[in-house]
């Protein structure tokens, strides 16, 4: 959000949102290791969905690079966007990310104590 102030540009490209879900993907990634048991499979889950999330900006912002869209559409798209609207769809994403992070996290202090 501050960047945008700073930066208006980036919030109305791709590449603001690109670059967020690329580090968030990799910080769940290299948190990975730290997580067993049931921590593990549900960090695993939350990665996963990130995965998913990142692809799909990557997919965005190689259209918005190239400016050829998918579908014929008349901006760039993702693929579930087809269903589900921008908004709704982003916010799907970051809930379901995020979501299992917390049974992660529950889990990880409980085994860890």
């Amino acid at each position: 959000g501050i960047l945008g102030l700073w930066f208006p540009w980036l919030a109305t490209s791709e590449v603001l949102h690109f670059a967020y879900n690329l580090m968030l993907f990799v910080g769940l990634l290299l948190l990975r290791s730290g997580f067993r048991g049931r921590a593990l499979t549900w960090w695993t889950v939350a990665l996963l969905v990130q995965g998913w999330h990142f692809t799909e900006h990557l997919l965005l912002q190689a259209q918005w690079l190239s400016g050829i869209y998918l579908f014929g559409a008349a901006q760039q798209s993702s693929i579930l966007e087809l269903w589900i609207p921008r908004v709704e769809l982003h916010f799907l994403y970051n809930t379901l990310m995020f979501v299992p992070i917390l049974p992660a996290l529950f889990w990880y202090t409980r085994d860890s104590a």
